[in-house]
């Protein structure tokens, strides 16, 4: 087990923060006069009693994420989708104006930017030509002053998974907070490392509901780390970040594990069909690999196709201002209707 000493690593204002307490901190039932709350009640047919404010800590949602992907509930922090847990880890780990992150382009754009809110500078190391990662390059890239690193796997945009034995190389040499992105690892051939937070103290790993649990409208992001960078972001994090609707449909989603795995399923078995119309298609020029609901693919004056698929009606995403990406689309695997709509409109088009 590699030694980490994530205190050293937080701000020292965080380590010092004594967070906000709220109502719920100290009673959740009897006769609650003590939040400010409207007694009376919503002004509709109301269960979840919406007039009372969730609570704060979201003990039964992290139970069912911890034994999914079985960790601990002290290894679980649940909020506003990925991005929130990318904000905190910032507003944790990084001085503003002071302290630097690396990122491995071309990657989930949000690390930069919410870099640049935080006004944290940036080092950029390209992935290879193949989409994999320079463990190499990128340690030899870190300064004093690098927090974290940021690493996407499955990748987004170019849907690969990365090498496990490279992000291993820089999660053991590397001494600040290394965060992998698993927003897409249901859909990958590799499995999460999830089960290595117990060996590295210095990984972070995102996830989200939003992708293989089909819930993207309910905006729940998850980190999963060792407990001490957890009870951090809990400390940061704003009282009641995730509300009583997002906890009660992500907790329905975890009642229905059964069907949640027959999607994920269907989309590989048509990521497979999708995969074999693009490699035979004359103008497609190469089909990148993935692990995830989604191919990257590279075609003759692609910006100009993903316009006039647009017109259309078929949306899909431009991504040839990417490194390495020239002349590239991103195609969601759709449902199989869908899907054959893309490829006649793409028939339809000059």
């Amino acid at each position: 087990m590699k030694k980490t000493n994530i205190n050293s690593l937080v701000r020292e204002n965080i380590r010092d923060l004594k967070p906000y307490r709220s109502a719920r901190d100290d009673f959740d039932s009897g006769i609650l006069l003590d939040a400010n709350e409207n007694s009376f009640g919503a002004p509709f047919s109301d269960e979840l009693e919406l007039n009372r404010y969730p609570m704060p800590y979201q003990e039964q949602l992290r139970d069912q994420i911890a034994a999914f992907r079985g960790v601990n509930r002290e290894n679980i922090f649940v909020g506003v989708g990925s991005d929130e847990a990318i904000d905190l880890l910032f507003r944790i780990f990084c001085r503003p104006g002071k302290d630097r992150i690396i990122i491995n382009p071309p990657t989930y754009g949000m690390y930069k930017v919410s870099a640049n809110i935080n006004d944290v500078p940036v080092d950029e190391v390209l992935l290879t030509e193949s989409f994999q990662l320079q463990p190499e390059k990128i340690l030899a890239a870190v300064q004093p002053e690098t927090k974290m690193i940021f690493i996407c796997s499955p990748n987004n945009p170019t849907a690969n998974s990365m090498s496990v034995t490279d992000i291993a190389k820089v999660l053991e040499e590397f001494d600040g907070i290394v965060v992998v992105d698993e927003a897409y690892i249901d859909f990958s051939r590799q499995g999460s490392l999830a089960n290595n937070i117990a060996e590295f103290p210095n990984l972070v790993v995102l996830q989200t509901l939003s992708k293989s649990f089909g819930l993207a409208g309910i905006r729940l992001g998850i980190a999963l780390a060792n407990a001490e960078v957890i009870s951090y972001m809990m400390k940061v994090k704003a009282p009641y970040n995730v509300n009583k609707l997002t906890s009660q449909k992500a907790l329905e989603g975890f009642a229905n594990l059964d069907h949640v795995k027959k999607n994920i399923e269907s989309i590989m078995e048509e990521r497979e069909r999708v995969i074999g119309k693009l490699v035979s298609n004359a103008r497609v020029e190469k089909v990148f690999p993935t692990d995830a609901n989604f191919v990257m693919f590279r075609i003759p004056d692609a910006e100009d196709v993903y316009r006039k698929l647009a017109d259309e009606g078929v949306i899909i995403r431009y991504r040839g201002n990417e490194p390495h990406c020239e002349n590239c689309l991103r195609l969601t695997i759709g449902t199989a209707a869908e899907n054959d709509r893309f490829f006649a409109a793409l028939e339809n088009i000059e």
